[in-house]
């Protein structure tokens, strides 16, 4: 009879422990697969609001609040864009003072909870940067996906898509330069956006079903006029962008990808945000079996050659390809966009950008960024 309890027990305890594996894991995934448009990665540190000057902002004194650049400063119904450190500025040890150029809406109080965000508009082509453009609907599988279209007089189109933790407002720091180089450009919300259908299990799969949305906003470009198409994604977007130039029906009509912090491995990626929330080490490839489990995605990310990676392989790059990346990405490896560039030198060109964190490369410099991107780009106009 002790035998018979002791063992009774046993199984009770590894049917708990393992219970407790899969919620744990559950939980841990979330951080990738439930992460909500326009809100922060858990890597992203919350900062406070010391206080405010004229032209001045004074904030938490933390690594994220030392980044060089321009920035979109964020907060709980507020956004302002800040710039580079100002060191000379009167502020205490524990503190940083950034220049503030200008509060887009709401207010900036001692003690608000904010975070710096690569954004440095918020609105449409029109209220943000006075640009003519029309809301467009591209039909998608799953229903009508909303986009902005910023009209140029080129066949050569530009098709954005935003990544993890934002929106397609990540788009207008770059659209303005694209207008101004005379790109129509189409920037898409994807399933899961705001006013875009929902995700049939209300998850984000990284790129891996959501790719299918770009290809509808390729077809839509080709329906209205554009001769080709160049991809322009930042982080999941990149995924997908990759993807698409692979396997959509249309990928004939793509001449080039940029590719803005891509996420190329999506299991690094799991394991980066579940790590960001405390999960401890040990417990991270549950975070990462559940992912698999819970959208699928068993196979490598494109651009790995993992295994079930071939739709997006190395191997099947076929067109001219600009990646901006840099080593304090926490969230997608810089060292697989190295890999990348290594293996396809005949196409891939990477920029390296340091001090930017994940889906923020230009943020550092602007002006060298969009150069970059001008010399990659004429020969594709």
């Amino acid at each position: 009879m002790r035998t018979v309890t002791a063992t009774a027990a046993a199984v009770t305890a590894a049917l708990a422990a393992g219970a407790a594996g899969v919620a744990v894991g559950r939980f841990a995934s979330d951080a990738a697969l439930k992460a909500p448009p326009g809100r922060p990665l858990p890597t992203e540190p919350r900062l406070t609001v010391h206080g405010t000057a004229a032209g001045q902002v004074t904030l938490t004194r933390d690594l994220a609040a030392l980044r060089p650049g321009a920035y979109g400063l964020s907060g709980n119904g507020s956004h302002a864009v800040v710039g580079p450190v100002l060191p000379d500025a009167p502020h205490s040890a524990d503190t940083v003072v950034r220049r503030l150029e200008r509060v887009t809406h709401g207010s900036l109080d001692a003690g608000d909870a904010v975070w710096l965000t690569p954004n440095l508009y918020v609105g449409d082509p029109g209220s943000a940067l006075g640009l003519d453009h029309a809301d467009v609907d591209v039909p998608g599988e799953l229903g009508n996906l909303p986009a902005w279209f910023v009209p140029g007089a080129r066949r050569t189109w530009v098709i954005a898509v935003h990544g993890l933790g934002t929106t397609r407002e990540h788009a207008l720091n770059l659209i303005g330069f694209l207008h101004g180089a005379r790109f129509p450009v189409l920037a898409l919300a994807y399933r899961g956006d705001l006013g875009a259908p929902r995700s049939p299990d209300g998850l984000n799969h990284l790129g891996a079903t959501e790719w299918r949305d770009l290809d509808a906003a390729m077809r839509y470009a080709a329906r209205y006029g554009a001769r080709r198409v160049v991809l322009l994604g930042w982080s999941t977007g990149a995924a997908m962008a990759l993807r698409a130039a692979a396997d959509s029906g249309l990928r004939d009509l793509v001449s080039g990808l940029v590719l803005d912090s891509p996420v190329l491995d999506w299991r690094s990626t799991v394991r980066a945000l579940a790590a960001a929330r405390h999960t401890p080490a040990a417990l991270l490839p549950l975070a990462v079996r559940a992912a698999e489990g819970r959208a699928g995605m068993a196979g490598g990310s494109p651009g790995t050659g993992g295994p079930g990676g071939a739709d997006g392989s190395p191997a099947r790059l076929r067109v001219p390809t600009l990646v901006f990346h840099g080593p304090d990405d926490t969230v997608a490896p810089w060292a697989d966009s190295r890999r990348l560039a290594d293996r396809r030198p005949d196409l891939v060109a990477l920029h390296t950008v340091p001090h930017a964190p994940h889906g923020a490369m230009w943020n550092p410099d602007p002006r060298a960024y969009e150069e970059t991107l001008r010399r990659f780009l004429t020969p594709l106009m």
